[in-house]
């Protein structure tokens, strides 16, 4: 028997971005339907595995939702968020899907349905008009698709890309100039399906035996972390309690034969991650093989048989769709002798950006080498991504009304999207769309035509996680003058600094669980910082390197000199070998 249910915003699936949208259109106070596949919500950060997220690291990107969740996690994860080196925030999936459930659960207003599927979705000439399920029909006035793949979109029939275009297209530098071998075999990237393994040390009669799942051949993993070593192979994603997230690139758990059987019917993407699957299990007997039974599947991570295994394969590209606005690889690159993008303009002038995102744009075709016009910077002492903005016109398809995209659904090309589908940017692309959605309820319009300014103030006004959209790296989230700041830019984009720095007076905040340190300063090349401790080395260890996401102490190091004496207060994570200055940092004179 089928339930018909009414609400004003419908979300279909419950990934980063789905889930985001859902918690921000409720909040705005609209009646707001989620509807989930899985029992967890948050995707890739969840359910897929991918607890050790990339980008958005600087505290100047800290913003939104994004932002509240990494307050959420350090106020959650014992051991703290400094355990890798991949990333500056890694945690127990079970602790980040926990933090989903408690925001849904605090708004009444948000219904959450788990273990549905998109069958049919329903409409009245051009517009959408709700979502049928194997047990609810659900009537909506604006659907938000938050599946992994797109699923929304494919049966409501919106125009959409998969794979790969030409460089004529859009004149992306990085793009092909003609089809060939690797975009036949790889049209989209590759999906990865992470496991968890148990450093079980002295108790290694606890760790199973693994066996492959298959017939392997030797050769497939051979070499997988020949140039890392086998410690720092693990420490690419170390949670906390001896835990280690497993999605590695290189001879690795990525996976992507036949990929184009992800969209083709309902039978051949099951056989594609039954493969898929098959091929991370295998990953795991190798692992297991070559370092010993001490490292053995974790249990009882994820709400599965398997549970060392993510709920579904972290998905790096889905079916995009043909919106107002494509977000190219031109967009995300920086300005000539800048260290940002250009700010996206829509059709009246003014600034159309709605979440901010950074990372390096980053593609995987198992096997292959495949070069891409560079935009990571060294910033703090550490590599970073060039800051870019996703526009709102890339959640708005052009053909039909009564629908927003959320995730890696948006209108953008095959090679902007390496960078478009970090979870971070995915996160507050999630949390744009809910606001966006709430405010069609609220106005009574159709996406299209909410005023983008609009959506832009409730983003930065929002009283639980107010969003920047104006990347500036000075511009920290707790700054007095940040709302002033942001809307200047937004009226005055011709003022916006190529540097991305605008003329704030500095802001300085207290750090938690931090420890003081005092060591020698040494500067190796630019950017590029080392600290010898003084007094207090942990374990012994002396010599680190030292970086920070705080936009004063960035200064502060660019403007010291070598062989100085410092102080300050930090973290040190042994994974990555870095010192992360965030309090007190003080040049000191002999």
């Amino acid at each position: 028997m089928i339930t018909n249910l009414k609400t004003d915003v419908l979300i279909v699936g419950g990934g980063t971005g789905g889930t985001a949208a859902a918690i921000q259109a409720a909040r705005r106070g609209v009646k707001t339907t989620l509807v989930s596949e899985f029992s967890w919500l948050g995707g890739m950060l969840t359910a897929a595995g991918v607890c050790a997220p990339d980008g958005n690291e600087l505290v100047a990107w800290q913003t939104g939702l994004w932002g509240a969740f990494l307050q959420a996690l350090q106020c959650k994860q014992k051991g703290g968020l400094d355990n890798s080196w991949v990333s500056l925030f890694t945690y127990d999936p079970r602790t980040g899907a926990e933090i989903f459930a408690e925001w849904v659960a605090r708004l009444p207003n948000l219904h959450w349905i788990s273990g549905q599927i998109p069958l049919e979705v329903m409409r009245q000439g051009n517009c959408i008009t709700g979502v049928r399920f194997a047990d609810y029909s659900i009537e909506a006035k604006i659907a938000i698709d938050g599946t992994e793949l797109g699923d929304l979109i494919a049966l409501a029939d919106v125009p959409y890309r998969w794979g790969w275009e030409l460089q004529s297209e859009f004149n992306e530098p990085s793009a092909p100039v003609a089809f060939n071998e690797l975009t036949q075999r790889y049209p989209v990237q590759s999906p990865t399906w992470v496991f968890i393994l148990q450093d079980y040390q002295n108790f290694s009669s606890r760790a199973q035996g693994l066996r492959p799942y298959t017939n392997i051949s030797p050769s497939l993993f051979k070499g997988a972390w020949a140039n890392y070593g086998a410690e720092k192979f693990l420490n690419y994603g170390r949670l906390p309690g001896d835990l280690f997230m497993i999605n590695w690139p290189i001879c690795g758990n990525d996976y992507g034969e036949g990929l184009t059987r992800l969209i083709e019917s309902g039978s051949s993407r099951r056989e594609f991650l039954e493969e898929a699957f098959c091929h991370s299990q295998n990953f795991a007997y190798f692992i297991q093989k070559e370092l010993g039974q001490r490292y053995g599947l974790a249990e009882d991570i994820f709400p599965q048989k398997e549970g060392a295994f993510a709920l579904h394969p972290y998905y790096r590209e889905s079916r995009r769709i043909i919106g107002q606005v494509t977000v190219t690889e031109k967009d995300i690159l920086p300005i000539n002798n800048g260290c940002v993008a250009a700010l996206p303009i829509a059709e009246d002038g003014r600034v159309s950006a709605i979440a901010i995102g950074n990372y390096a744009n980053d593609h995987h075709y198992p096997g292959v080498e495949f070069p891409l016009q560079p935009k990571s910077i060294r910033w703090g002492g550490r590599w970073t991504g060039t800051p870019f903005t996703i526009p709102y016109g890339s959640l708005v398809p052009n053909s039909i009304e009564g629908l927003l995209v959320c995730e890696k659904n948006i209108s953008v090309s095959h090679i902007a999207n390496g960078s478009t589908r970090l979870q971070p940017v995915v996160m507050n692309i999630g949390q744009a769309a809910g606001m966006a959605a709430a405010l069609c309820i609220e106005l009574n319009c159709q996406p299209h035509e909410v005023p983008i300014r609009q959506i832009q103030e409730a983003l930065l006004t929002d009283s639980v996680a107010p969003s920047a959209v104006i990347p500036l790296y000075n511009l920290v989230p707790e700054h007095r003058d940040r709302i002033d700041w942001q809307r200047y830019y937004l009226d005055r984009r011709e003022d916006y600094p190529l540097d991305g720095n605008c003329p704030c007076q500095e802001m300085i905040s207290e750090a938690q669980n931090c420890h003081f340190y005092q060591g020698i300063f040494r500067s190796r090349n630019h950017q590029q910082y080392s600290i010898t401790l003084t007094k207090t080395a942990p374990q012994g260890k002396k010599v680190w390197s030292l970086i920070t996401t705080r936009p004063e102490i960035n200064l502060q190091l660019q403007n010291c000199q070598d062989g100085q004496l410092i102080s300050l207060w930090g973290r040190c994570n042994f994974s990555g070998g870095w010192l992360l200055a965030l309090h007190g940092f003080k040049i000191h004179e002999f």
